[in-house]
């Protein structure tokens, strides 16, 4: 094996490991930040040796055995130069404590409490939504932070500055690394669900950019929330957000051309929908439905995106359902963006002039002003009902106000077609 050969092997051994790694280390020094650098010492010593000894039969062990050698090294090193007894106590007691932990039982085990300890500081509500999400990636993810900077077309350095913050913060508040019971469990694990659910929806619909998806966000949002039924096997709500992003991420083939132009859900190819990932989505929600005799918000569009994919083709569509499953949405999740979703599935199933007249209800919004789906699903309306100047119109508000490149075009092309008259194909 070349030189070149074992650094991407070691690559990949560290995304599988890290997360593991950088849970175990912070039950042991408390301090996620620290627990990440020496995570990162690990992994250069990795580089260094590994290429002529060859990578060991455990590797996530050996990770785990050097960064502990060197959190003991770090703390020798203080000692001395801070010359304080308490710390040589202080240090006892953790090469104490460290000695009796089982290390290589502990980066063995796929699924352990540090993980799910690690996943709930990442989103402790101390932290700002952008720093959970970037935490996330990076400590859980293994992302760098090149990578969650390009996903989310941010600066390398605004990436950077939150993570460190986001850890100083962690560091400063004193964030126990623990898992929360009772109510402060339900509430720590929705902040654990949006953050998941927030990668995933900018890598099904990239928010800004050339590119209309970005699926490794989608991959890396299904492998964490998978990795959460493990951890939560009872939680009814983590068996519906898995089962929502799973048949959404069925359907991610079909949802470009070649080209990489966008292709709407109703003009799909439904013959490249990912039977797979629709049966494992399909599964997720009847466990959702075992735990509990209500659904809540994930699982009730888990169950929206259930009814397309059962249907064989758009006319087959049970939009009726569709409408009641909203209705219950915005019951116990209501909002604007729920009320537009209903409104468009009432146009389905009872037409579009009885879609228009809730989609006009909500122009006057505040919190829709700048969505620019609300536009984009009155130009809709309004072009079914063969109101072409005023649908292109509103098509042209619409790609005014996206930043995603190949969106913009989209609804460009539909103002044009109204122009000419006519209805343009949902490409």
């Amino acid at each position: 094996m070349t030189t070149s050969d074992t650094h991407r092997a070691i690559d990949a051994v560290y995304r599988i490991e890290s997360a593991k790694l950088i849970a175990g280390l912070t039950r042991i020094v408390r301090d996620v930040g620290l627990a990440e650098d020496l995570a990162q010492d690990a992994l250069v010593a990795a580089l260094e040796q590994w290429p002529e000894s060859g990578i060991p039969d455990k590797p996530g062990a050996w990770l785990m055995a050097t960064a502990k050698h060197r959190a003991i090294d770090l703390w020798r090193r203080n000692t001395r130069l801070e010359r304080k007894h308490e710390e040589l106590g202080r240090e006892f007691e953790i090469q104490q404590k460290i000695a009796a932990i089982d290390l290589d039982a502990a980066i063995d085990d796929p699924v352990g409490d540090d993980l799910l300890r690690l996943m709930f500081i990442c989103c402790h509500p101390v932290l700002s939504t952008d720093a959970r999400v970037a935490l996330t990636l990076r400590l859980l993810g293994g992302l760098t932070t090149e990578e969650i900077a390009r996903a989310f077309l941010v600066p390398v350095p605004t990436i950077a500055q939150r993570i460190v913050r986001a850890k100083r913060t962690l560091t400063e508040a004193r964030v126990p690394f623990e898992i929360p019971h009772g109510s402060d469990l339900a509430a720590r694990l929705a902040s654990v669900l949006e953050v998941i659910y927030l990668v995933f929806n900018e890598g099904y619909a990239a928010t800004a950019g050339d590119a209309w998806m970005r699926p490794e966000l989608c991959e890396e949002a299904l492998r964490l929330g998978r990795i959460l039924t493990g951890l939560l096997p009872k939680e009814p709500e983590v068996w519906g957000l898995v089962a929502l992003m799973e048949i959404q991420a069925s359907r991610l083939r079909a949802r470009i051309d070649p080209s990489g132009e966008p292709i709407l859900l109703l003009e799909q190819d439904r013959a490249r929908w990912d039977q797979l990932l629709i049966r494992r989505g399909l599964a997720a929600l009847a466990r959702t439905e075992e735990l509990s005799g209500a659904l809540g918000p994930y699982a009730l569009q888990a169950a929206i995106a259930a009814c397309h994919s059962r249907a064989r083709t758009p006319a087959e569509t049970d939009w009726a359902r569709i409408v009641a499953l909203y209705d219950a949405l915005a019951q116990i999740a209501p909002s604007p963006v729920v009320d537009l979703n209903r409104a468009v599935a009432v146009a389905m199933a009872f037409g579009p002039a009885a879609g228009l007249e809730l989609v006009d209800a909500l122009t006057s919004e505040p919190s829709l002003e700048g969505y620019h789906l609300l536009p984009s699903a009155r130009g809709d309306l309004l072009t079914k009902l063969a109101r072409f100047d005023e649908a292109r119109a509103e098509f042209e508000r619409a790609a005014s106000m996206t930043r995603n490149t190949r969106e913009r075009q989209l609804l460009l092309d539909r103002a044009a077609a109204c122009a000419r008259g006519s209805a343009a194909p949902l490409r």
